[in-house]
């Protein structure tokens, strides 16, 4: 079984996507079912067929969700330390066109959220940086052309 790296937040946040999703969404979803039963024809009922659909979506994101937590390896960053950048790693950049400051933690898949400035491991910005350190300059494949940054620092915060 292949173990999902995440911080103890991202564990956290999907932990209670699911608590939510069993206690909420799938007896209100339950509730509706039956009231579009009460209806009479199930052929032609769109509240049933919206209702099923639904249903399905919540079963499917249940298991989904089930198998990433019992999958999770948690990593907390405020444990890690080094120069050299790798999972949980806080790392600020320097767009060498734009001279611009950007900061990102590297976080995993299902935890990355770009308006958090929360980046997945996975992705081709955190594949450039990893084993990088201060000073180090990268270049990252973007579809309007290549990206140059330069490291300004690596935290573990």
């Amino acid at each position: 079984m292949q173990k999902t790296p995440m911080t103890g937040k991202g564990l956290l946040q999907l932990e209670d996507e699911l608590r939510k999703l069993r206690s909420e969404e799938r007896p209100a979803v339950i509730r509706a079912i039956a009231e579009a039963r009460s209806h009479g024809d199930l052929s032609e009922n769109a509240e049933y067929h919206a209702a099923r659909e639904r249903q399905s979506f919540i079963e499917g994101r249940i298991q989904e969700l089930e198998e990433l937590i019992s999958t999770a390896e948690v990593i907390e960053p405020s444990s890690l330390s080094g120069s050299h950048i790798k999972f949980g790693a806080t790392v600020c950049l320097v767009d060498e066109d734009t001279d611009k400051e950007i900061t990102y933690q590297i976080v995993g898949l299902h935890e990355a959220d770009i308006k958090q400035s929360k980046i997945s491991i996975s992705s081709p910005l955190a594949k450039s940086l990893i084993g990088k350190q201060e000073g180090d300059t990268v270049s990252v494949p973007a579809p309007g052309g290549d990206r140059t940054y330069e490291i300004l620092s690596v935290k573990f915060i």
